[in-house]
């Protein structure tokens, strides 16, 4: 199997000029929040995993955080203004934010247009459910392998955006294991955004052979990572400094 390398030089993110213009504008919506790294920083080629709480999550790290990376996203948000549009309505407002769905269908013929712009130009990695997958996988590898963080938000929004999560979806454990197998060490980091104090904690990174040296099963190892967001989530700070201690994998 082909061995990849990550690059030495750190990418630029890939945003069209319109685009950039919006996030301007959305910078007084979505405020800068207290970036706080319980070990080193986020630099090249890593998965990170967090919460996603609405849509606040995503734009603190599109809009504030200046780091190469690409966001996986559901394949309906990369597939036209009508799916984007049914995806909105049915399964965005209603299903995981609980509005009602005749006001979410009224709401998105104005916000699902304006939706379908701002998503064209995120440059996002379309995730499914299907053996589409596959093409996830390695567009993600290709793009580690080019130094691009991968940012993941693999909560089970089933119940909505919840404050405690109550588990991951495995993907990114599967595009690590793949990463592994051809020769690239993935780190991962799990995160968590609180909207209350705009605080972005950022756990120190885990290497992905250490996960595995665990010998814990991939949905063991998902639900293991999903408490520790948890726990991030949960964490105290006086000024900068987390009064939590650092993390550990156990076996």
């Amino acid at each position: 199997m082909e061995e990849i390398k990550n690059t030495a030089t750190p990418p630029k993110r890939k945003r069209k000029l319109y685009f950039r213009f919006l996030k301007k504008l959305m910078r007084s919506r979505y405020k800068k929040p207290n970036f706080i790294y319980l070990g080193e920083e986020i630099s090249t080629g890593a998965i990170i995993v967090s919460n996603h709480e609405g849509t606040d999550a995503p734009m603190s790290f599109e809009i504030h955080l200046d780091k190469p990376f690409r966001i996986w996203g559901t394949g309906e948000m990369n597939s036209g203004l009508v799916r984007l549009y049914k995806y909105q309505t049915r399964v965005y407002y209603h299903e995981k934010k609980h509005w009602n769905l005749h006001l979410a269908r009224l709401f998105c013929l104005i916000a699902s247009p304006l939706t379908n712009l701002f998503y064209s130009g995120l440059d996002l990695i379309s995730t499914y459910k299907d053996q589409r997958f596959v093409k996830t996988l390695r567009e993600s590898i290709a793009a580690l392998s080019e130094g691009y963080n991968i940012v993941v938000y693999p909560e089970d929004s089933t119940k909505g955006y919840l404050p405690v999560l109550e588990g991951f979806h495995e993907g990114f454990l599967m595009l690590a294991e793949l990463c592994y197998k051809r020769g690239l060490d993935v780190p991962i980091y799990v995160t968590y955004f609180r909207k209350s104090d705009l605080h972005y904690i950022i756990d120190a990174p885990v290497l992905y052979s250490t996960l595995a040296a665990t010998g814990k099963s991939r949905a063991e190892l998902a639900q293991m990572l999903c408490d520790r967001c948890n726990e991030l989530g949960q964490m105290q700070f006086d000024g900068d400094t987390a009064n939590a201690e650092q993390p550990t994998v156990t076996k």
